[in-house]
């Protein structure tokens, strides 16, 4: 997961509040613009580029669920604001993918910005994206910086009229959006468990330089993970307490679920962070205890070396009258005592177990 400063947000110096302007990378993907219509009886799905296309549903009989997929057009952004009266602040914010995550109630809607996270399996990471939805009487408006989201479940249980959620008040379909997102942080914190895993086998088995790099990336996706998350605790809580109508009562017992599921989220990622910050420590223990043992070996080898280095050194002096220079077993038999002295050096050194084998 990474973070640079947006692009846009220079742009942004000095307007007045309200001006939109998109702050995100930049993209050159079109805008795609999704509804669907639904209630008990009947689901009616529609997919374009013209957002004037679906602007007319919202007059319309039963419920509407529009999802739009691209933010780097600000004029969609515009048209939809002004068609559902949104204040000037909040299609500001939409436009501004850096949000923090929080929750705004206003006379005739409820607007709320979360982010979606989904696990990059080809670069192994953690990616972000922000999600903004706003609620409001019959009507939900969400809008995604890409293509490509997790409400694909969500759109299925619409189509197939499974469970309750067309026949609930469009509040359910909210908290149905939300928990789906939430639901995704736990495939996530799964997989990065198992990436975590992997790296404390290698830790064990074989610690390399490299791993420390691998440790500090999933320590930065964590503190990622944990700004991402954090706040959205207070956004449920609030969300569960709001006094707005657009929230039915027993849509709120549904929120408390998602609450706990936040905690528990919440907790995962400190433990997360806790165990990374401990894999660290490992990884310098493992590489000093193996400079430890590198290091007894070549002692061990050094202390073996000295009285045989003493030994030839003695008789690689060059005096006529040394004695046993003039033996005919001298030799074989300064070699003999060299290796008893190596032999008996070595077993003391396994006495004493400061060899194991």
């Amino acid at each position: 997961m990474h973070f640079h400063m947006p692009k846009g947000r220079t742009k942004k110096t000095g307007l007045p509040p309200g001006t939109v302007v998109y702050v995100g990378s930049e993209k050159t993907e079109k805008v795609i613009v999704e509804s669907i219509k639904y209630n008990e009886i009947e689901f009616l799905t529609k997919e374009t580029e013209n957002v004037e296309e679906v602007l007319g549903v919202k007059d319309e009989n039963g419920k509407i669920w529009i999802n739009i997929d691209g933010l780097h057009k600000t004029e969609v952004i515009e048209k939809i604001g002004r068609h559902f009266n949104l204040h000037p602040l909040t299609i500001e914010d939409i436009a501004n993918t850096q949000q923090r995550p929080k929750m705004e109630v206003f006379e005739n809607y409820i607007f709320i910005v979360l982010r979606m996270l989904k696990f990059n399996n080809k670069e192994k990471e953690v990616t972000s994206e922000q999600v903004s939805l706003v609620l409001g009487s019959n009507w939900i408006v969400s809008f995604q910086e890409t293509k490509g989201d997790v409400f694909n479940p969500i759109r299925e249980r619409l189509r197939t009229d499974k469970g309750k959620i067309r026949k609930e008040s469009i509040d359910y379909l909210l908290y149905s959006l939300i928990d789906t997102i939430v639901d995704n942080y736990f495939t996530v914190l799964e997989k990065m468990g198992e990436k975590i895993e992997d790296i404390e086998d290698e830790l064990i088995e074989n610690p390399q330089p490299i791993i420390v790099h691998t440790i500090n990336n999933l320590k930065r996706q964590s503190i990622d993970l944990r700004k991402a998350v954090w706040p959205l605790r207070e956004v449920i809580n609030n969300l569960e307490r709001c006094e707005s109508e657009l929230i039915k009562k027993k849509t709120k017992i549904y929120l408390r679920d998602i609450y706990d599921h936040t905690i528990q989220v919440i907790d995962s990622v400190g433990t997360f962070r806790d165990t990374l910050s401990g894999m660290l420590d490992v990884y310098l223990s493992s590489v000093s205890n193996r400079m430890n043992e590198i290091m007894k070996v070549l002692t061990m080898i050094a202390t073996i070396f000295i009285p045989l280095t003493l030994v030839s050194g003695i008789y690689g002096m060059n005096f006529k009258y040394m004695p046993e220079l003039d033996q005919m077993w001298g030799y074989p038999l300064v070699l003999i005592v060299m290796g008893l002295i190596a032999l008996v050096m070595l077993f003391y050194f396994k006495k004493k177990k400061w060899i194991l084998s």
